[in-house]
């Protein structure tokens, strides 16, 4: 076989080079130690996987970090399997860095294994060495570098230990240009074949193909969709002749050993691990178990019984401790808007740019920015709870429950991701179903996550539980999220009942050893959601609150109307300069004047475009308890959830009382007389379950495939959406709440 060369003919010039590595290795770790905050996010090309670059700079060398998805092989049976060995192959690599969790090395190097027979340039980094030093492994890097033909070093990512030296490596083999493939014996079935295939791809011509043929052939044998799908493509000929040896090879080997040849070239792959890990490379102390800590964690936090009862009492205590610790800087937050509109009130002269600005942005996105104190406190503990690997316990536990609903355990981190313990977004999490190998256990996933509550949606239920619930708001909070999930597993039931009937298929996950996150790690996920949040408030959903605004506003009512309130403020206003200041009479003239400029506002709102249309839609959300504010607020939730919020309070800052005297949205909300507890939760449900907003329907269209989808989504959900609120509003009116 031929090297596999790499040309660098100036050792100064810049490089790619990737880090690949199983999920839980502490690759992000690892990533965000390297670039920290220099680093961009996109998408693979023709795929929905995020991609992460970052640049650095070491000793005077330019280096482009590729963050590959965590995988554990090169099967390329999901998205990101598929994604990282394309990124290897025809993303100009020079170099990788492996990354494998030094406490289970046997399993992260049957990834090394088949990067190493794909043919990159590897340096190996034995991450979480003091880990494994305390569950009593020792690891011999000299000897493992030799039998593997290639440098292995230890790290400690978490405490910044060797990232230095192993990207110092990573330059060098890349510089050297030159690296063997690896070629292990499969036995003399799969060997023979192998020659006879990698003849056939000399012959056809390599330079068609980016992979070394020995690889390429491995890959056939295994089955792999992709490859013979591209090979098919560029020589059918060649595609033909490699399917008959490739069925010769697999009705021999089923024969005589009822097996698969993917199944017997994943053995020797393990017997290949097993021997370099023999004659002192990695040595155990008896009489010390790797996961000691860990596993008497889990023998409760995992129990049949007691694992889920802990579980929600962990989520319960996020909520109370999000309220506790927000109640302060949200008071502090809403105040300083509120100054922030007192002071451009004074400054702008009254008319529409005054109202825009006051009316349309400050009360629009400021009353989603009210919220984010809340918010960034739910985030932090979130980043907790998955830097700490309680969040694959989840995953493990949630399993037995999803397999009775036709789904699979895998479908919790969809599901967490868009929200399932509140702060997510369900545009990651609709991302997150492609780990999902069976399309069916995909599709009901994807159709059922917009359920859950997003950091678009919490605003919303933080106002009306805080404002209508306020000795429980905690508890009523949870009791959405739960409803959420409970919402979702039922219609998840529905579907692969009937429209998206299949088997299960079974669910395999490693649980990572419990670790304490660092400070700096739980604060820079918390920050990178919550500048998430304040960025789409501050484009999205400025857009929105301006077109709201316009909306609200025009047309103005007819002249001669508007000319009745105005007469009739100003004879008020005479009346009141004329009248001492304590008197009982001017009094009722105020009240009287605060009702006049309240009905004219009521009434110029009730005349515009989204008066207009939430008049029209009134009579069929009246029995949900909606009016035909709420339902303007509804509408505009469709194109962005935040704009529940920031429409409300665009809508009720047009109608303030008195200017002298303001208050929160929700203390108007709770004065007003066609509000109750029954409306507020009604309105919470809903907003919970209707359709999903434009940017997650267009991620849904991508992972359907389908616009029927996107259709179903909205059409489906809201009718669910206004059924539930309709039935809790009238059962809340029965028993008098």
């Amino acid at each position: 076989m031929p090297d596999t060369k790499i040309h660098n003919e100036d050792n100064r010039q810049p490089l790619r080079i990737g880090l690949a590595g199983n999920p839980n290795c502490g690759k992000t770790t690892v990533f965000n130690g390297y670039t920290g905050t220099h680093q961009h996010v996109g998408n693979y090309p023709g795929v929905t996987v995020e991609k992460k670059e970052g640049q650095i700079l070491l000793d005077g060398r330019n280096v482009t970090l590729v963050d590959l998805p965590g995988i554990y092989s090169l099967a390329a049976y999901s998205q990101e399997e598929l994604a990282a060995r394309e990124e290897l192959v025809l993303a100009n690599m020079q170099a990788v860095i492996d990354i494998v969790d030094a406490s289970a090395l046997e399993r992260g190097l049957l990834l090394t294994v088949q990067l190493l027979e794909m043919g990159m340039p590897l340096v190996v980094a034995c991450n979480m060495m003091d880990e494994a030093q305390k569950a009593g492994i020792q690891i011999n890097m000299q000897l493992l570098a030799k039998r593997l033909n290639t440098p292995v070093l230890p790290m400690v990512a978490r405490k910044e230990e060797g990232l230095s030296e192993v990207l110092r490596a990573a330059i060098k083999t890349a510089d050297d240009g030159r690296h063997q493939p690896l070629a292990i014996s499969y036995g003399p079935d799969i060997d023979e074949a192998l020659l006879e295939m990698e003849r056939l791809f000399e012959s056809s011509g390599l330079e068609k193909y980016p992979y070394n043929p020995r690889f390429i052939s491995l890959k056939f044998l295994e089955n792999d969709p992709d490859i013979k799908r591209k090979i098919e493509k560029s020589d059918p000929e060649l595609a033909r002749a490699l399917e008959a040896i490739s069925g010769r090879v697999a009705a021999h080997i089923r024969d005589t050993l009822d097996a698969t040849p993917e199944s017997i070239i994943t053995d020797y792959r393990y017997g290949f691990i097993h021997s370099i890990l023999r004659d002192g490379t990695l040595e155990r102390d008896p009489s010390r178990h790797r996961l000691a800590l860990s596993d008497k964690i889990d023998a409760v936090l995992t129990n049949v019984f007691f694992g889920p009862l802990i579980m929600l009492g962990i989520l319960y205590l996020m909520y109370q401790i999000t309220f506790e610790l927000g109640a302060y800087p949200q008071e502090w937050t809403e105040d300083c808007f509120d100054l922030l509109g007192d002071f451009f009130t004074a400054v702008i002269p009254e008319g529409y740019v005054q109202s825009l600005i006051v009316d349309g942005v400050i009360a629009g996105v400021g009353g989603v920015l009210s919220f984010v104190p809340l918010i960034m406190i739910m985030f932090a503990l979130v980043s907790f709870l998955e830097d700490c690997g309680y969040m694959a316990r989840m995953a493990y536990m949630m399993d037995r429950i999803f397999r009775f609903f036709g789904l699979h355990g895998s479908s919790v981190m969809p599901y967490v991701l868009s929200g399932g313990i509140a702060g997510g977004c369900a545009i990651p999490g609709a991302m997150a179903t492609r780990t999902l190998k069976s399309p069916k256990e995909k599709m009901a996933t994807l159709l059922t996550l917009p359920y859950m509550t997003c950091g678009a949606k919490l605003p919303i239920f933080i106002l009306l539980a805080g404002a209508f619930f306020p000795e429980n708001a905690a508890t009523v909070m949870f009791c959405i999220m739960i409803a959420g999930w409970i919402f979702a597993l039922l219609i998840a039931r529905l579907l692969r009942s009937t429209i998206i009937k299949g088997a299960p298929t079974p669910f395999v996950m490693e649980l990572p050893p419990y670790r304490m996150p660092t400070l700096f790690s739980v604060l820079y996920h918390c920050w990178e959601r919550a500048w998430m949040y304040m960025k789409k408030a501050g484009t999205v959903l400025l857009a929105i609150s301006v077109i709201i605004w316009a909306s609200m506003v025009f047309p103005q009512l007819p002249e001669e109307r508007a000319s009745y309130f105005e007469a009739k403020t100003g004879a008020l206003e005479k009346q009141l300069a004329e009248l001492p200041e304590d008197s009982r009479e001017r009094q009722e003239i105020q009240k009287l004047l605060a009702e006049t400029n309240d009905e004219f506002s009521e009434e110029k709102l009730a005349y515009s475009v989204a008066g207009r249309l939430g008049h029209w839609l009134e009579p069929v959300t009246r029995p949900a308890g909606f009016d035909w504010r709420t339902d303007i607020a509804l509408l505009a939730g469709i194109a962005a959830k935040e704009a529940v919020v920031s429409t409300l309070g665009t809508a009720w800052a047009m109608g303030e009382v008195d200017p002298d005297e303001p208050e929160s949205l929700g203390e108007r909300l709770a004065s007003e007389p066609g509000w109750t507890k029954a409306t507020a939760l009604a309105l919470m449900l809903f907003v919970l379950l209707y359709s999903p907003c434009f940017v997650a329907l267009v991620v849904i269209r991508q992972e359907a495939g389908s616009w029927w989808w996107v259709v179903y989504s909205m059409v489906f959900n809201t009718a669910l959406a206004y059924a539930i609120a309709v039935i809790v509003y009238q059962a809340g009116l029965r028993l008098g709440s």
